[in-house]
C-alpha cells in the first residue's frame, strides 16, 4: 500500500473524530456516580492507589500522578504485582480506583477480595457496567466507548482516551473542591517554572560575600573595573562607610563613560556612578526581581538589608539560568 499525503490525513483526522465523539458522549457520565466517586476520594483519610493492567495500567499511572500533583495523595500500584506483595501498600484508610475496560481484567479481579476485607472503599472505572468489577464497586463511573478508533477494534485508542479525560475530570473537579492554588501547585512542582516563579526567592540565587561585586565611594575607576571583571555581573555596587548602598556602576555606565575622556586611574568611582539606584530585598521572588528589571530596563539589582546595606548582587542571567523568564 503506498502512503498518499491526503490518505494520510483522512485516517489521522478519523481517529480525531472518533475520539471526540468518545469524550463527547462522557457528558452524561458526570452523575451521581461520579459525585460519589469524588467525596470518596474527598473524604480519603490516607491515599487514593490507582490500579489497572496493560494499556488501562499505564492511564492509571497518569491519574496518579495527576491527582497527586493537584491536591489529592495518589500512587499508581501494577495489578499483576498487587497479589505478589503490593497490597501491602494498600491500607484502611485508603481508597481504590480500580480501571478496566472490560470489567473482568484477572489481575484486578484477583484482588477484589482482599479490598473487601480491609473494608477500602472501591471506585471502579470500566466501559461494562454488568462486569464482576463495576458490580463488587461502591461506585461505578461509566466510560464505555461506541467504538475504538482503530479500525480492527483491537488496540485500545478511544477507550482509553475516555478513561483519561475522566480521570482529569475527577482531579480538576477535586482539585476545585480543595481549594487547590497556583500556590499549592508550585509546592508539588518545585523543578518547573511555575515552581520556580512562585517559590525561589532573591535570597536562593543572590551573588553574597566574596562573590558581591562592591567597591566604596572612594574607590577609583580603575578598582571599580577590577571588581566587575573579577566578579562577572557586569555591575558593582558603590557603598558609603557604613556599607549602605549610594549608586551602582554597570557595563553601561563604562560605555557613556568613555566618551568622558576620564583618567581611570585617578577618577573616582562616586563621579561616575548612577546614584539612587534600584534596589531590592533579599526576601522577594526572583519573579518579582525580573518584573522591576524589565519595568526599568536594567540589568542587575544590588540587594539590600532594612538598613539599606548591601548584602547581595542580581542579574538577568541570575534569573534566566534558573528558568524564572
Amino acid at each position: 500500500m503506498k502512503l498518499h499525503d491526503h490518505k494520510l490525513r483522512e485516517l489521522g483526522l478519523a481517529v480525531i473524530q472518533v475520539e471526540m465523539q468518545a469524550i463527547a458522549a462522557l457528558v452524561e457520565q458526570i452523575n451521581d456516580n461520579f459525585v460519589t466517586a469524588c467525596k470518596l476520594m474527598f473524604a480519603c483519610k490516607g491515599r487514593v492507589v490507582v490500579t489497572g493492567m496493560g494499556k488501562s495500567g499505564h492511564i492509571a499511572g497518569k491519574i496518579a500522578a495527576t491527582l497527586a500533583s493537584t491536591g489529592t495523595p495518589a500512587f499508581f500500584v501494577h495489578s499483576g504485582e498487587a497479589s505478589h506483595g503490593d497490597l501491602g501498600m494498600i491500607t484502611r484508610q485508603d481508597v481504590v480506583l480500580a480501571l478496566s475496560n472490560s470489567g473482568e481484567t484477572e489481575e484486578v479481579l484477583t484482588i477484589l477480595p482482599i479490598i473487601k476485607r480491609l473494608g477500602v472503599p472501591l471506585i471502579a472505572m470500566t466501559g461494562n457496567p454488568e462486569s464482576t468489577l463495576a458490580k463488587f464497586a461502591t461506585t461505578h463511573i461509566n466510560v464505555a466507548v461506541e467504538q475504538e478508533a482503530c479500525p480492527l477494534g483491537l488496540a485500545p485508542t478511544s477507550s482509553t482516551t475516555a478513561a483519561l479525560v475522566m480521570g482529569d475530570a475527577l482531579a480538576v473537579s477535586l482539585l476545585e473542591a480543595r481549594g487547590f492554588t497556583r500556590d499549592d501547585f508550585a509546592w508539588s512542582h518545585p523543578g518547573g517554572s511555575l515552581g520556580k516563579r512562585l517559590l525561589l526567592r532573591v535570597s536562593d540565587m543572590m551573588h553574597t560575600g566574596e562573590k558581591m561585586p562592591v567597591v566604596s565611594e572612594s574607590a577609583l575607576i580603575s578598582h571599580a573595573l577590577l571588581e566587575m571583571t573579577e566578579k562577572k555581573l557586569g555591575m558593582t555596587a558603590i557603598v558609603d562607610a557604613e556599607h549602605r548602598v549610594i549608586g551602582i556602576f554597570t557595563d553601561g555606565d563604562l560605555r557613556r563613560m568613555l566618551g568622558r575622556n576620564l583618567d581611570v586611574h585617578t577618577t573616582a568611582i562616586s563621579d561616575v556612578m548612577t546614584p539612587n539606584c534600584a534596589v531590592i530585598s533579599a526576601n522577594i521572588l526572583a519573579a518579582e526581581a525580573m518584573q522591576i528589571m524589565e519595568q526599568k530596563k536594567i540589568s542587575a539589582l544590588v540587594v539590600v538589608d532594612e538598613q539599606h546595606r548591601a548584602i547581595g548582587a542580581l542579574n538577568m542571567h541570575d534569573l534566566i539560568h534558573a528558568g524564572i523568564v
